[in-house]
């Protein structure tokens, strides 16, 4: 029993803490040897441009009753600083109940072309349809309630510079009109953390579904069924061997939602694809793929079972404070936390309130990848999305330039 506690306890924090840790310390290595042989003159450090010359770019927005944005969205896209020649928006209305594909024609650009999609089948399906339409060099895939800045486009295909860059991940920005330290909030910013150190090694486990540009010869069709096409996509393209970095000047914004109930469903839904993407891609389980392997496992495997482990170390725990004082302070330690979540989601105003909000942040996410798991093990989830509906708040949406 000890053993099991201790196994599962370590997995837990070293998929939270000590794999960050890893990280910037493999990065500083890095660092150093290239140093070294910059100074040397082994190795070069400087950054060339190869061309000049701005590859075609096709923007991909699959959108489901988005009448609400998908005016702002097109509009966002068209203005994006990037020649207007090399430049294309494919727009995929999956089955919509609104006035989404009317809102989307109202633009009347030759550059716009709306594709109506009936019956409903899931954005995987429309992915499938529309990217093979595309005539950009480049697809961005995005969805339609996220704001591009002015210069992430240009951030984003700067990276394809190097013909071993086969996806690149931008960099998603969350915001919130009601509450400005809301709780996803530290837990997105230590996200992104990883991402940037991952995307160093030229390899993101997984995309930001707002803002992500792959070359268009490496797209497959993806299942009717894939649920988490963002997490599919650049992961297949790099198994393949192509790099995957992170690029932080290529930055887009998305509005969170008040309403927790929709949003834990929405991590359920994404927690079922996760567990779904190791059928669909089973390369990541490959050593042979190294840091990707290494990345995936920590990353990724550790963390989607992270609820069934806390859950075999309080079980453990627990048999263990019977007849140890030790495990009996342990176990009261583990309570806390978790009366702690409690208080947290209560809503009560106290002074640690944003703690215990943070908490139960944590605990929640634990149980809807808990929930998830059993989806996908039932088979219960759809893969077609149900968009999370955004409630206004009393303030306008912050200036993504000054920002």
């Amino acid at each position: 029993m000890a053993t099991l506690f201790w196994i599962c306890l370590g997995l837990v924090l070293f998929s939270l803490a000590g794999y960050p840790v890893v990280l910037a310390f493999w990065e500083a290595l890095r660092e150093i040897a290239a140093g070294a042989r910059y100074v040397t003159g082994t190795g070069e450090r400087r950054v060339r441009r190869q061309r000049d010359a701005w590859p075609s770019v096709t923007i991909v927005v699959a959108a489901y009753d988005e009448e609400s944005c998908i005016g702002q969205k097109i509009e966002n896209c068209l203005s994006l600083d990037y020649p207007a020649d090399k430049l294309e928006v494919l727009v995929g209305c999956d089955g919509c109940d609104d006035r989404t594909a009317e809102m989307a024609r109202s633009s009347q650009d030759a550059r716009v072309f709306v594709h109506e999609l009936t019956p409903r089948s899931g954005k995987a399906s429309v992915l499938s349809r529309l990217v093979p339409m595309a005539r950009g060099d480049l697809v961005v895939l995005t969805d339609a309630n996220v704001h591009f800045e002015r210069e992430a486009l240009q951030a984003l295909v700067r990276r394809f510079q190097d013909p071993a860059v086969g996806a690149v991940v931008g960099r998603l920005r969350l915001y919130n009109r009601v509450k400005r330290n809301y709780e996803e909030s530290a837990y997105w910013r230590y996200e992104t953390f990883l991402k940037f150190v991952e995307g160093k090694h030229g390899c993101v486990v997984g995309a930001n579904g707002g803002i992500y540009a792959i070359r268009r010869l490496l797209f497959g069709p993806l299942s009717p069924k894939t649920i988490v096409d963002d997490f599919v996509i650049p992961a297949r393209i790099a198994a393949r061997g192509w790099k995957v970095p992170y690029e932080p000047e290529a930055v887009a914004w998305e509005e969170t939602t008040e309403d927790y109930r929709k949003e834990f469903g929405r991590r359920a839904r994404i927690g079922a694809g996760n567990w779904q993407s190791l059928a669909l891609v089973p390369e990541l389980l490959d050593p042979r793929s190294g840091f990707l392997f290494f990345a995936f496992v920590a990353h990724k495997l550790l963390r989607w079972a992270t609820p069934f482990l806390l859950a075999l170390a309080l079980a453990a725990n627990t048999a263990l404070a019977v007849r140890s004082r030790p495990y009996a302070v342990l176990l009261v330690g583990q309570a806390a936390f978790y009366l702690l979540a409690l208080v947290g989601w209560s809503g009560v105003a106290w002074r640690g309130q944003r703690i215990a909000s943070m908490v139960y942040y944590f605990v929640s996410m634990n149980l809807a990848l808990a929930v998830g798991f059993f989806r996908f093990l039932f088979r219960t989830q759809r893969a077609a999305w149900k968009r999370t509906e955004r409630v206004p708040g009393p303030g306008p949406k912050p200036d993504v330039r000054a920002a």
